[in-house]
């Protein structure tokens, strides 16, 4: 009687299975972030685009979508060991790929250059390289920013490969001329949770022809979880005796400049509200932080260049990198100029300052400036690139 009774409620499970997997209605399983990865199912130029979930095993779970290899949630756990998402985004496709109504780079892999090069041209081995100019400013100053943004790789689809559950590998072939750019590109970005508490992620390429290439990660991060008010208590840190001056137009003028004295000095951490409104001449001329620090870690990634801090919810980031410099952007243009009306992610509205962005990188226009770590790649060398993003609570 045992046995039958445990076959009938066996046979009943399986049947409630069948009908809940049937029903058009059954509500969809979603992420520990609150996802439904049906919204990131697409075919985007005869290419599958979907969701991926990473897990570790101390609670943090990583989603990317392949469009755009991005980043779309980041789920940790706070001082409460309750699970907060730290970055800002979409919880559907259409509006990634909507770049007219809501253009972003949000958790993009930024590529074949990250941040800008001036008025998009360059000289590579005497022949001058004229790039796609996306990032227009007053007097003609365009330039070329993020590869060419909405043509650029943070709007193509790579090709997925989840190794395991805690490995993503997205692979991206860049055609010869792409945005103007020269040399057919093959470049893999693998986002990893090591040790149960860090997002690691590497860039490898390879070039059939000498091209440039300057690789990163665009996660804006908002370690409190409050995402409709501005994040001026987040606490900086930034291993950095000296940043690029930066024009009005955002474009290294070419002097470096020390932190001594001005607000630019994060190497004792505090609250980015505390100067993001000062008079100083570059925090106006970027309406908040949108520079290149060049950091004091010489390539040593297992240095800390960079943390970030919420005393609200305790959860402490801190940043490790090969690169010579990261770029901290304090979500200047969020919730202006209409975009406060854009909602995102479970129905936010981000204002202006929700976040900080720590782009590993070479200097800004690096290409013209051969006094600075080359982002040139030849032929039979291979570009490397590592950042890593370790979390705990404190």
């Amino acid at each position: 009687m045992k046995a039958l009774k445990a076959s009938f409620f066996g046979l009943s499970a399986m049947l409630a299975l069948t009908l809940t997997a049937c029903d058009p209605q059954a509500a969809p399983e979603l992420t520990a972030s609150g996802l439904n990865p049906a919204k990131f199912d697409t075919i985007v130029g005869g290419d599958t685009v979907r969701l991926y979930t990473l897990k570790g095993d101390k609670g943090m779970e990583v989603c990317i979508t392949n469009y755009g290899g991005r980043v779309v949630s980041l789920m940790v756990p706070d001082k409460n060991d309750s699970l907060v998402d730290v970055v800002l985004g979409f919880d559907n496709v259409a509006q990634y790929m909507d770049t007219q109504n809501s253009p972003t780079d949000y958790g993009s892999s930024v590529g074949r250059y990250a941040n800008r090069i001036n008025m998009g041209c360059f000289v590579l081995n005497g022949d001058t390289i004229q790039l796609k100019q996306n990032d227009r400013h007053p007097g003609g100053r365009d330039h070329c920013l993020h590869g060419g943004g909405d043509t650029g790789w943070m709007n193509k689809v790579y090709k997925a490969e989840q190794v395991d559950d805690q490995t993503l590998r997205l692979t991206i072939v860049a055609e010869d001329g792409e945005n103007g750019f020269p040399g057919t590109v093959t470049a893999t970005t693998t986002y990893k949770i090591v040790n149960g508490n860090t997002l690691d992620i590497t860039w490898e390429a390879e070039t059939d022809k000498p091209t440039i290439i300057n690789q990163t990660n665009h996660n804006y991060y908002n370690l409190s979880g409050d995402l409709e008010n501005a994040a001026y208590d987040q606490v900086l840190y930034v291993n950095a005796d000296s940043f690029t001056e930066s024009d009005e137009s955002y474009m290294p003028t070419g002097r470096i400049l020390p932190v001594e004295g001005t607000p630019m000095d994060f190497r004792t951490a505090h609250a980015v509200g505390d100067s993001i409104h000062s008079d100083y001449y570059q925090i106006q001329n970027a309406h908040g932080y949108d520079h290149n620090w060049c950091l004091n870690t010489n390539g040593d990634d297992t240095q800390v260049c960079a943390s970030l801090y919420s005393p609200r919810s305790g959860i402490f980031m801190e940043m490790y990198t090969n690169e010579p410099g990261v770029q901290v952007y304090s979500g200047n243009f969020q919730g202006v100029d209409g975009e406060e009306n854009i909602v995102r992610k479970l129905g936010k509205h981000y204002p202006q300052h929700v976040s900080v962005c720590l782009e590993s990188q070479k200097y800004p226009d690096s290409p013209n400036h051969p006094e600075w770590a080359s982002p040139v790649l030849n032929p039979g060398e291979k570009y490397y690139s590592h950042a890593a993003y370790k979390f705990s609570t404190k």
